[in-house]
């Protein structure tokens, strides 16, 4: 299966993708387009930019196009559509060009892990941390996005709660998963 999971940032996607790979030790595992890029020597500006967003957008779809059958990703590209669509400068990105290429590498996609974000954060934020709107936004769009389907993406989304431990039985119990490695994560 080919598996990406998505959310405003500090949701703990990261922490779902860790414990989905401890439990399904087959599957490879592709980092956030962030990370990927910041590993390539990409500069990103602070806060980001429309076209470093746009930059990530390309970088995952690629990433999805490339990727094998049994692979679990660190972000969808309907991520990457929420940020621009709620970014300061949206004015600027021309989201609705990126529907086709973002539709056509989601509908290689199993699965969507929707890691909302919670009343009662689960990732401490940093003090002076500002940015409680700007997640929220990006949340209320992917929830649009991905399970109102607003974009006609039709896929198979699995929106999780909890901690990292219900969030991974929930996963596993929906997709059918043998629980291989769960018993580490609770």
């Amino acid at each position: 299966m080919r598996i990406a999971v998505s959310g405003s940032h500090r949701t703990g996607k990261s922490t779902l993708v860790a414990a989905m790979a401890a439990a399904m030790p087959a599957y490879a595992v592709v980092e956030e387009p962030y990370h990927l890029m910041e590993e390539d020597g990409y500069l990103f500006s602070h806060p980001p930019s429309v076209e470093d967003f746009e930059a990530q957008l390309e970088r995952s779809i690629r990433e999805v196009r490339e990727a094998g059958p049994d692979t679990l990703f660190d972000r969808c590209p309907v991520d990457l559509l929420a940020y621009l669509a709620v970014h300061d400068d949206a004015s600027s990105a021309d989201v609705e060009r990126w529907l086709p290429a973002v539709r056509a590498a989601v509908g290689t996609l199993d699965a969507v892990v929707l890691v909302p974000v919670e009343a009662c954060d689960r990732i401490a934020r940093p003090s002076g941390d500002d940015d409680g709107d700007w997640r929220e936004k990006v949340d209320e769009t992917l929830r649009e996005r991905l399970v109102e389907d607003s974009c006609d993406l039709a896929l198979k989304v699995i929106e999780v709660e909890g901690d990292v431990a219900r969030r991974l039985r929930t996963v596993l119990r929906t997709l059918d998963l043998p629980a291989g490695a769960e018993v580490a994560h609770e």
